[in-house]
């Protein structure tokens, strides 16, 4: 089975995430994503996160009817700072008759070689990479041919900090994110202080 990797804090996940999500999996030829929250991102040690159990119960309602999406807890159960060799060696073991696949945006890509051990990360999964509209083709990173596949997916201009400021603003934040996960953030009062 094919199985793309897709990691992220996902605070909230948006529409963004899924539209991207099923576009790479039908694009790469993959027969699921598992969608992965990060404990704590390497990247944004200094921002504060929601809870990770709201994290993981979002990703689950807006998953739900994807029956070709899963969402694991390793990094969370894990808990500090979330490598994603280390999530990539977990998965591996629970998924290990799996071919595993790597989602990232190219914005991580041109700084992928400074990640924890990326030898050993593509050793475990082959790089998707994600074309993002704000990232030009002249700074991508001279890595060898063959270390990972871009693949070109829909531009859409939208951020779980601009929806959390939304919230914060009392701003409607319908079709940004599914109708469960609007409900859920209204009912737990989330990112309103």
């Amino acid at each position: 089975m094919n199985t793309g990797i897709f990691g992220g804090t996902f605070d909230p996940p948006h529409i963004g995430h899924l539209i991207v999500a099923e576009h790479i999996r039908e694009a790469a030829g993959l027969d699921r994503i598992i969608f992965v929250p990060s404990a704590i991102s390497p990247h944004k040690q200094h921002q504060t996160s929601s809870s990770p159990t709201h994290r993981l119960a979002m990703i689950r309602l807006s998953i739900a009817d994807q029956p070709a999406f899963a969402v694991s807890s390793s990094e969370i159960e894990r808990g500090g700072i979330s490598f994603t060799i280390d999530t990539l060696m977990s998965l591996r073991e629970v998924f290990s008759d799996d071919s595993l696949s790597l989602i990232i945006g190219m914005d991580n890509l041109v700084d992928f070689q400074e990640w924890k051990e990326p030898k050993k990360i593509l050793e475990i999964a082959k790089l998707l990479v994600m074309t993002r509209p704000d990232v030009k083709s002249s700074i991508w990173p001279s890595m060898p041919k063959g270390w990972y596949s871009v693949y070109p997916v829909p531009a859409i201009d939208l951020s779980s900090s601009e929806i959390r400021q939304r919230v914060k603003e009392g701003l409607s934040i319908r079709y940004m994110v599914t109708p469960s996960v609007e409900a859920y953030i209204k009912n737990h009062q989330l990112y309103s202080l």
